[in-house]
């Protein structure tokens, strides 16, 4: 379809494989999956979860919300829901959240999910975008645990005035956005503006990443490993150098799956926890960045 090829895109991307739904799978149906599988793992039943956070690019539909078609067919009848976007920061934002309606006292149980379907948000006459994208689900449930396990701290940041390097159009579109998407097949496909977003990624993840540690009093040798978003293997390596760490304690999944936008975090911690990879006390980094802009950080103490 593009002018590229397997080496061009691995090169550039360190992306060897993604995963793509078809035209007749509703993102919607990733999101279900991942939240029942999340709920199972979780030991609870669907009756006790409070409140139900779906974050996500690439709804299905303005209304009803992914977040209510979660509700009803994960059985999760007693919760509240609602969407977040915070695009490829959306689960960092959800896990802010969650922790928060969980500390007050407010809810008890929190299901959040990421969900994308970011093959159906791209032009595939552009080579700049198409070769990123992947789609994929994860979820999580938030609760208490024992003291000085779980969630310690987060971080959030955005930066509105300079959102224009990263747009997905929707009821609207501006001539402006238009006029970057002229030789587009579909014109309301993700425009990314690369060289920007390029910087400010490898800027905004070392910077998240130490503020986050610093309000928990953490160094990066209490770490075991910072799980970043999946965007691009140049970012992630870049943003490593930066911040002085070996690659072998940035965990990735890039090469498998691709750029999942919000999802790609939980994806990558379900990846690890199968793989035996984390245990019980160890630190992780989750560090987001994406459109919007937005950035955020969460430093975890695994207690599963």
């Amino acid at each position: 379809m593009v002018d590229t090829s397997d080496e061009w895109i691995i090169q550039r991307t360190g992306i060897s494989e993604r995963r793509i739904t078809d035209r007749n799978t509703p993102t919607y149906s990733l999101a279900v999956e991942a939240a029942r599988q999340a709920i199972k793992d979780s030991g609870i039943e669907p009756g006790q979860i409070d409140l139900v956070l779906v974050a996500t690019s690439t709804p299905d539909f303005l209304t009803p919300s992914t977040s209510c078609i979660v509700q009803k067919e994960t059985g999760a009848e007693n919760a509240a829901a609602f969407d977040i976007m915070a695009a490829c920061s959306g689960f960092i934002y959800g896990l802010t959240i969650a922790k928060q309606f969980v500390e007050t006292g407010y809810y008890k149980h929190v299901l959040l999910v990421s969900s994308e379907g970011m093959s159906k948000a791209v032009d595939w006459t552009d080579r700049k975008t198409c070769v990123l994208f992947g789609d994929g689900a994860g979820a999580v449930v938030v609760g208490k645990v024992e003291e000085g396990f779980g969630i310690l701290s987060t971080y959030l940041g955005a930066d509105g005035a300079n959102g224009h390097h990263i747009t997905i159009p929707c009821l609207y579109m501006p001539e402006e956005e238009l006029e970057k998407r002229k030789n587009y097949e579909n014109k309301i496909a993700v425009y990314q503006d690369g060289h920007d977003v390029f910087k400010f990624a490898v800027k905004i993840m070392p910077y998240a990443t130490e503020k986050v540690m610093e309000k928990a009093d953490i160094t990066l040798d209490d770490v075991k490993y910072i799980i970043p978003h999946q965007a691009n293997s140049r970012i992630i390596e870049s943003a490593a150098k930066r911040l002085g760490v070996a690659l072998e304690k940035v965990y990735t999944i890039i090469r498998k799956y691709g750029n999942m936008s919000s999802a790609s975090i939980p994806v990558a911690m379900d990846d690890a926890y199968r793989k035996k990879r984390i245990n019980r006390g160890d630190n992780l980094v989750l560090v987001g960045f994406g459109g919007g802009l937005t950035w955020g950080s969460a430093l975890l103490r695994w207690s599963k």
